[in-house]
């Protein structure tokens, strides 16, 4: 096989979570061009249909599920409508996420669940319905949207929960790659920096002397220049990595 056929992802399916906007929409668009077939999942259905949309008129093959992977319920329909619809689930994306931007003295028990909820719970049980299916299938591919917020703290924009969520994704990264070797599931996660999304106003002056000047690069990026890892991350291309964690910002975490 020559070395460019190796990223290809005909024949793949994919599952992606939060893909109606920002990082994972982009994420979204660069499996399809990879020839994955896409679903979209989320509670966002205009969102995600306007993502099947741009990919389907682009000649690509995907469907949006409207579900809550917050709940049990939610998870059993994105699963089960993936598989039903586009016949296996080859490969994960949790990309969903959430952040509260509070000092950690006005963080609220609410607030602490309500970012926990969905990118650690969510992530986790999730991961763990799309294991029983890839176990059945004979392997699988798990790619988790993590953070360089995991290694570094982000200033002057405090969020706590949010860093330790992406902290703990990075951990069980490697906790269930160790794990699902033997099952032929490989798990690794992507760390994006500043990247420009709804989330994160990475273009407004107060913040550029902490997040772009302070950046080798002194640069933000877009969502689309995350694409070819994960494409790399879901192809035979990395058929020898699994539980690895990879860094995408500029350089901002050698400090």
């Amino acid at each position: 096989m020559a070395v460019l056929d190796k990223f290809r992802l005909d024949g793949k399916n994919a599952l992606i979570t939060g893909a109606g906007r920002g990082i994972g929409r982009a994420l979204a668009l660069a499996l399809a061009e990879a020839g994955a077939s896409v679903a979209v999942v989320g509670r966002d259905a205009a969102g995600a249909s306007s993502t099947v949309s741009s990919i389907t008129d682009s000649g690509g093959r995907a469907i949006a599920i409207e579900a809550d992977i917050n709940t049990d319920e939610g998870i059993a329909t994105a699963v089960s409508e993936t598989v039903s619809q586009l016949g296996s689930l080859d490969i994960l994306v949790n990309n969903a996420g959430y952040c509260v931007h509070k000092p950690a003295i006005e963080v609220t028990r609410d607030d602490y669940h309500a970012v926990m909820g969905v990118n650690m719970e969510a992530l986790y049980f999730l991961s763990q319905a799309a294991a029983k299916v890839m176990e059945k299938q004979g392997g699988g591919n798990i790619i988790n949207v993590g953070s360089i917020s995991a290694m570094i703290v982000n200033r002057p924009q405090w969020q706590p929960v949010y860093n330790a969520s992406k902290a703990a994704v990075h951990q069980l990264t490697k906790s269930l790659a160790a794990e699902w070797a033997p099952l032929n599931i490989r798990v690794n996660a992507i760390a994006p920096g500043y990247i420009k999304t709804e989330m994160a106003p990475v273009d407004e002056p107060r913040f550029k002397a902490r997040w772009i000047d302070d950046s080798p690069q002194q640069r933000y990026a877009m969502p689309e220049e995350l694409g070819t890892t994960v494409v790399h991350l879901a192809s035979d291309g990395s058929g020898f990595m699994t539980g690895s964690i990879v860094v995408i910002d500029g350089g901002y975490s050698v400090h």
